[in-house]
């Protein structure tokens, strides 16, 4: 069913997958509640459907999108991380969103680690960014905590947003950010570790 060849990424703790309908339920949650206010949100049921639904068509218009999270050991959604340009985006994205319940745990740093690495390595992005809004605190961190850049010349979708910079595949190849990403992915993977206070995804 859809674009035949969407890939699965895999890494320790999480299979990235191409979004299929029976994934709706927890999307639709997620985007109906306030988690999703930096996003356009919170949706009603329509369109929330349609945003859905451009999830899984941008796979086929772009040759790329976003890949549904999914924990190995479960088989459960986590939330959502990939590429996204619909119309009207100046450049490519690389965005996340992970279900409010499942916040905290470092899904969204390993899946977003993980679909970089697939697009500078396997598609040969050059370059990317992510357009977040300067009110949340926490994806602006997690962009940071990835090695990215406020690029105050790049233009924004609306003007209301901030863009932040992913490094370059050869600024970040054997980086001390790239090495930084790795260990604090491991942090998360061990069972044993137990972070204090409110973890940022």
């Amino acid at each position: 069913m859809g674009h035949r060849d969407i890939p699965v990424l895999t890494t320790k703790r999480l299979i990235l997958r191409a979004p299929e309908p029976q994934d709706y339920p927890d999307f639709k949650a997620t985007f109906a509640s306030y988690r999703s206010r930096f996003m356009g949100g919170p949706l009603n049921a329509y369109e929330t459907w349609m945003l859905y639904a451009a999830e899984i068509g941008h796979w086929e218009i772009r040759g790329f999108g976003m890949w549904m999270i999914h924990l190995a050991e479960t088989d459960e959604t986590v939330g959502m991380a990939g590429g996204w340009c619909p119309a009207k985006w100046p450049e490519r994205e690389i965005a996340w969103i992970i279900w409010p319940n499942k916040a905290g745990k470092g899904y969204a740093l390993e899946a977003t680690d993980a679909v970089r690495r697939y697009y500078y390595d396997e598609q040969g992005w050059e370059t990317a960014v992510s357009y977040i809004d300067p009110k949340n605190l926490d994806s602006i961190r997690l962009a940071e905590r990835l090695g990215c850049k406020k690029d105050h010349d790049a233009p924004s979708i609306d003007g209301n947003d901030a863009v932040y910079r992913h490094p370059a595949p050869d600024a970040l190849r054997g980086s001390q950010t790239a090495h930084g990403i790795a260990m604090e992915i491991a942090h998360y993977q061990d069972p044993l570790f137990k972070p204090k206070g409110w973890a940022i995804d």
